[in-house]
């Protein structure tokens, strides 16, 4: 694949695979595999499919609240997230479902009980992932899970809470210092009737939303720019007007085309890549689609290439997509896919469990250290050596991994190369490669070579561990 293509493709999934690979031939190339994943539906059988594999997913809340605890289905929740993103089709799709749940950051586990709306919060957002962020902003903010999590649920007029109207001030929308105190209280005030029947005084709660007008706070707001007289005890088209000018907000502009420039080009994008993108997305009326297409089609991101690391759940995923693991259906606890999980953990990084409202980081630094490269070892060698797990997973056959023989040995780490990293090996990797198994670049390999007895884990290993394998 060539490297400009090979560089979208593997920035917007979870790790490419011959079948992605396939995807983007027949579409044509990566540009237009790009646009095809964009226009395409919600629907994702394979990845669908696992929501059945653990029924507390299929719960609604005053059932998850009687019959199970806010850690056990965060676990479910996570195995759910983590194997989506090995069997997905739709990769954009899920790659940007996670951008919005880091950018609006609902917890597995969090708040009071916002779990128990916690999987229609990600389904939500996934359905939305393409539309507009005024559309996005909305549903988040104005859905049962954020309203627990950030305690709107319990905000009222006489005691307003201040815990959401900052937060979507500060990480949702304009960023921290673009407000005032005065506007954090008028924000607060604006969103207050936007109630959930939660266990507030309640032992049988219908975890049930509504709006209750005997909670919202009266009189004139204020906040950057928005004005209203609010003197209306039902403040829901309010909340929609104070909502969809955040959303169009210059300031939320910047601050959400400077976070997609992070995830998706460079730790620090230029002031001019900002600024085209934020534009793009104001002159779109905050559409997402056309700021992606913006931001691939840029100069800055087609030279990206290496500037990107992967953070330790994306490390897991991919490895697990580029190695074709495949995962099914789990029977017992030591099942893969429910061990991805306490991998996840070992690596330092559960999806969706960060426990702050900010999310977790997407910057380099924050996973670019010696614990989390030894852990990013370790799993590169029990799932590349498909020791573990080893219950519910088929690995692929160590020989299948190698070309025709006989065949020089630098051809045999080439040929391994092209299939895990989509690219030609390095001289470095050849060495590297070399040294583990006391071979040289010239060397011939035939059925009775040592590689073949009992090399082929060493060879994987040191492909996986290589810095290609670490980055986006």
């Amino acid at each position: 694949m060539p490297p400009e293509q090979r560089l979208l493709a593997a920035r917007f999934s979870y790790g490419l695979t011959p079948a992605l690979a396939k995807q983007v031939r027949r579409a044509g190339g990566a540009r237009s595999w790009f646009d095809r994943q964009l226009a395409t539906p919600v629907g994702d059988p394979a990845a669908d499919e696992c929501a059945g594999w653990w029924p507390h997913l299929s719960w609604d809340p005053v059932k998850l609240w009687r019959d199970s605890s806010s850690h056990e289905f965060a676990n479910d929740y996570q195995r759910y997230t983590l194997a989506r993103r090995v069997r997905a089709d739709r990769q954009v799709r899920e790659v940007m479902t996670e951008f919005w749940e880091q950018l609006l950051n609902v917890p597995t586990v969090g708040g009071e009980s916002a779990y128990v709306h916690r999987r229609d919060y990600g389904e939500t957002l996934r359905s939305l992932a393409f539309s507009s962020f005024g559309e996005i902003l909305r549903a988040a903010v104005l859905h049962p899970a954020m309203l627990v999590f950030l305690d709107n649920a319990r905000s009222t007029a006489r005691q307003p809470n201040e815990n959401l109207g900052r937060e979507l001030l500060e990480l949702h929308t304009v960023g921290l210092g673009a407000y005032t105190e005065a506007e954090v209280k008028d924000s607060a005030r604006i969103l207050t009737g936007w109630a959930v029947d939660t266990i507030e005084g309640n032992s049988k709660p219908s975890w049930s939303a509504s709006y209750r007008t005997d909670y919202h706070a009266t009189g004139a707001v204020s906040v950057l720019g928005f004005t209203h007289p609010n003197r209306s005890a039902d403040g829901r088209a309010m909340t929609e007007l104070y909502l969809a000018h955040l959303a169009r907000h210059p300031l939320t502009a910047r601050r959400l085309a400077r976070r997609l420039a992070v995830k998706f080009v460079r730790d620090d994008p230029s002031e001019a890549l900002v600024a085209r993108l934020a534009q793009v997305y104001l002159e779109h009326d905050t559409a997402i689609v056309p700021v992606l297409q913006a931001l691939v089609d840029s100069a800055e991101f087609l030279g990206s290439a290496g500037r990107k690391v992967r953070d330790p759940a994306e490390d897991l995923v991919a490895t697990y997509r580029v190695t074709r693991a495949r995962i099914a259906r789990p029977t017992q606890q030591k099942s893969a896919a429910n061990a991805m999980l306490y991998q996840s953990r070992q690596m330092g990084l559960m999806p969706l469990g960060w426990p702050r409202p900010d999310g977790a980081p997407i910057t380099n630094d924050a996973w670019c250290n010696p614990a989390r490269m030894l852990a990013s070892y370790r799993i590169h060698h029990v799932v590349g050596g498909g020791h573990y797990p080893d219950v519910d997973v088929t690995y692929r056959r160590e020989l299948a991994w190698l070309p025709p023989l006989p065949a020089t040995f630098a051809q045999v780490v080439d040929h391994i190369a092209h299939q895990l990293l989509h690219r030609d090996a390095s001289p470095a990797l050849v060495r590297a490669c070399c040294q583990v198994m006391s071979s040289t670049p010239d060397e011939r390999v035939t059925r009775d070579h040592k590689l073949l007895r009992y090399g082929m884990p060493r060879v994987l290993l040191t492909v996986l561990d290589s810095p290609d394998h670490f980055l986006r």
